[in-house]
């Protein structure tokens, strides 16, 4: 247990350099850790030598190591947020009987991981590995309502595309549907993607409160009247907030 605290530090050491832009003098680090001076180059050398930090000795800075990297391919080699999320998908599926999606932003698009569904269900053009215009989308305006709004607006330099012809078709008028997702905690599509098909989704949260993943219900527009769609996004918003909580996030300050 005593080496508790050293591992702790540790692992803040690594949480400050991956958060800044490039290596740090040891100096910044201990600063913003305050830490001494000394300890905090103890620890550095420690933390090299196993390669999960690395010197710049021209620089006399200090970045993140080859071992640091190999973490986080590990992470991304096991699926987590795939896995995290799909028991709740399932969970979803089984109380709405509807498709249930997960999908994450990829630049101006949406990109879809995973997708669960009922037996005999219809099949859509949003499965797994299928990228979709973000604007058109459910879960990409769900994302894109938590951006601020200089991303939103690098991301959409120029006029927007349209499938259905339905859709913001301007930045102006997707700010204006942003503005309303973000209100309400969830976002809508009605026929966008494919006629006669629409989608709800609402968002899951990183520890920084960024948005990472989002939640989407798809469904045949006569089987959900939009008198209901409310009571269907609160479930959808259930799941996502469960999914922050899997991710150990947190939702942003309103």
């Amino acid at each position: 247990m005593s080496q508790v605290p050293a591992a702790r530090r540790a692992l803040t050491v690594l949480r400050l350099l991956a958060a800044a832009p490039g290596p740090l003098p040891a100096s910044s680090i201990a600063r913003a850790l305050d830490l001494p001076r000394s300890s905090t180059y103890h620890l550095l050398t420690a933390m090299a030598e196993d390669g999960f930090v690395a010197h710049v000795p021209e620089e006399r800075r200090w970045g993140l190591g080859v071992a640091a990297f190999e973490i986080g391919s590990a992470y991304l080699r096991h699926e987590p947020l795939e896995r995290l999320a799909r028991p709740l998908l399932r969970r979803l599926v089984d109380r709405t009987g509807e498709i249930a999606q997960l999908g994450v932003l990829h630049g101006a698009e949406t990109l879809y991981l995973l997708k669960e569904q009922p037996p005999h269900h219809a099949t859509l053009v949003t499965d797994v590995g299928v990228r979709m215009p973000a604007h058109l989308t459910a879960s990409g305006r769900s994302l894109l309502a938590h951006l601020p709004p200089a991303q939103v607006r690098a991301l959409f330099p120029g006029a927007l595309v349209d499938r259905t012809g339905r859709g913001p078709t301007s930045l102006r008028a997707l700010r204006r549907v942003l503005a309303e997702d973000a209100r309400r905690g969830w976002a809508s599509e009605d026929g966008h993607i494919t006629e006669g098909f629409a989608s709800i989704a609402a968002c899951a949260f990183d520890h920084t409160a960024h948005p990472t993943a989002a939640i989407t219900v798809t469904f045949r527009c006569e089987a959900h009247p939009p008198e209901t769609w409310p009571d269907l996004a609160a479930g959808i918003r259930a799941t996502a907030a469960a999914l922050t909580t899997r991710l150990t996030g947190r939702p942003p300050r309103l």
